[in-house]
């Protein structure tokens, strides 16, 4: 079973190994994905919306939402932002019913990547 919450953050960069439009400082509203694979437990639950709401806010949103990313990632794409979330969120999801499935991040609504890990 698959389960997925959606998250929005606003957020500035630029990619400093790009020539181009985007080399210069932009930001942009992103859209966040997380899905979590597992089976449900005793509760009847894979996780509880809640506590995956708590998890992204304290280990991603906290850091990301309203910040220039080029402080916390050296290039910003939307592939190495999509990583780090990854590697942010991948253990603490671990549980012994579910684990981190994919992270999805919308740079826009027409530009997604999605990562499920190595």
């Amino acid at each position: 079973m698959l389960v997925k919450r959606i998250f929005n953050f606003a957020a500035a960069h630029n990619l400093i190994k790009y020539h181009g439009k985007c080399e210069t400082l932009h930001g942009h509203n992103y859209r966040l994905e997380i899905t979590v694979e597992g089976t449900p437990d005793e509760e009847g639950m894979v996780i509880d919306f809640l506590e995956l709401k708590k998890i992204v806010k304290e280990e991603v949103l906290n850091i990301l939402d309203h910040s220039y990313i080029n402080e916390i990632i050296e290039q910003p794409t939307a592939e190495n932002i999509s990583m780090w979330i990854w590697n942010k969120l991948e253990n603490k999801l671990k549980r012994d019913n579910c684990k981190l499935y994919e992270v999805a991040l919308y740079e826009t609504e027409n530009n997604v990547v999605y990562y499920r890990g190595e």
